[in-house]
């Protein structure tokens, strides 16, 4: 994962100071702190992308609802995109 340690704890998960988060490996923009909320996980969760191309999705067809996402410029891994799991209705969450 780019900026995630499930087992470390997560430093980012609760930081919401302005700013923008970019991928760990290429430096690339990926999230503004403006599309980061609250959510329960223990990961940092975003409503939308900086660019359109900010991330590259791939169905997981072993969990429906969930968008494998990646770096949309060098592919490094950044975990799931949950559809309607935002924090409006039909919102969906990085």
């Amino acid at each position: 994962m780019s900026f995630c340690s499930f087992f470390g704890g997560e430093i980012f998960q609760n930081h919401f100071e302005p700013g923008i988060y970019v991928c760990a490996k290429c430096g690339y923009e990926l999230f503004s702190s403006r599309s980061k909320y609250a959510h329960s996980s223990p990961w940092p969760a975003f409503t939308e992308t900086i660019h359109a191309d900010s991330v590259a999705k791939r169905p997981e067809h072993n969990r429906p609802g969930a968008i494998k996402v990646s770096c949309g410029r060098c592919g490094n891994g950044l975990g799931h995109e949950f559809l309607n799991d935002g924090p409006k209705r039909g919102q969906s969450r990085f």
